[in-house]
């Protein structure tokens, strides 16, 4: 089998890369570069471009007429960035979205997974989810994906494409042979900045302290990066068995069903850190939500999948590739 992982140069788009390489699947990355980098597509069949172009679209399926399906994980994913620039992120994130399925559709492509996002959940009293919880992005980066899933869902509903979203909730880790990992020096979620509070000797702030948690800190489920690869293989050599005329598009929640506050990360954090870090309560940011994590048992039931690696094992993968990331990438003094 081969596919064409569109945002296949960045943190999981190369992860899901690498996991379909280990499974005999052939990849094809199509990339911009706005924050993928070129170093995790070395090796594999490489085009710099935007989803949104067509003739860039028809050439890759001229060259590659074998491709069987698409991942499709290309977007902006900042949410204060998003508050900020609502028009930026509903461009990247929905408008070239809609373009690039219209091009799948010219090429004949039939299959594509959708990177989701459980943000775009109202989480219940009890801060769970599953598939059928309501609907209620909290941000515009939460927003374009639910627009999105809507989008993709009337598509396939009349045109000759199933469409196969996957929500993810929280990842961490990097690729455990390190061949890939957080592409951001300094990454913005939780972990990130745990990390680089550790490398500066600074403090690290709990953002939102008076939700109704269980210490009053945001509550995520965080999943593994390789757990989400490899729910793609799993997804990609099931997707004629999940998806149907009658049924063209499903949504399934990749997460460990297990809640962590942010208060708890740290904890986890300062078990396996060699340097632990000391934190401070501040305001919560803009976009910022109480969070939630699945109930849902769906992705075990569909794709036999479940998430095999411990939140420990996510930070202690993540420290050891923020150790080889600036050997790897080639701008080890920027940021980006």
């Amino acid at each position: 089998m081969k596919v064409l992982i569109a945002g296949g140069a960045g943190f999981i788009g190369s992860t899901v890369a690498s996991a379909c390489s280990d499974a005999g699947i052939t990849p094809v990355i199509l990339d911009n570069l706005v924050t993928g980098r070129r170093e995790f597509a070395r090796g594999k069949a490489f085009y710099e471009g935007d989803i949104a172009d067509g003739a860039l679209i028809d050439r890759v399926f001229e060259e590659h007429p074998d491709i069987e399906a698409v991942v499709h994980c290309a977007a902006l994913i900042v949410v204060p960035d998003s508050v900020g620039d609502p028009v930026g992120y509903y461009r990247a994130n929905v408008a070239k979205s809609l373009e690039f399925v219209a091009h799948l559709l010219r090429n004949g492509c039939s299959r594509m997974i959708f990177s989701s996002s459980a943000s775009i959940y109202r989480e219940g009293d009890d801060l769970t989810v599953d598939e059928s919880s309501p609907i209620d992005a909290k941000s515009p980066y939460a927003r374009t994906k639910a627009v999105c899933e809507a989008m993709f869902a009337d598509i396939a509903a009349s045109q000759p494409i199933k469409i196969l979203s996957l929500r993810y909730f929280n990842p961490i880790g990097a690729d455990p042979k390190m061949r890939t990992g957080l592409q951001l020096r300094h990454p913005s979620h939780a972990l990130g900045k745990m990390i680089q509070a550790m490398e500066n000797g600074s403090e690290f702030c709990v953002t939102g302290t008076t939700y109704g948690t269980r210490d009053g800190s945001g509550i995520r489920d965080y999943v593994h990066v390789w757990d989400l690869a490899s729910a793609h293989v799993a997804a990609l050599t099931r997707f004629d068995s999940l998806l149907t005329d009658e049924d063209p598009s499903l949504a399934i929640n990749l997460g460990t069903g297990t809640g962590t506050t942010v208060k708890e990360l740290v904890e986890a954090f300062n078990s396996v850190a060699d340097t632990p870090i000391s934190a401070i309560e501040t305001d919560a940011r803009p976009g910022d939500v109480v969070g939630a994590y699945t109930r849902s048992d769906r992705a075990e039931r569909l794709l036999g999948w479940r998430a095999e690696y411990s939140i420990v094992d996510g930070i202690r993968h993540s420290l050891q590739w923020a150790t080889v990331r600036d050997t790897l990438l080639a701008d080890s003094g920027q940021s980006r």
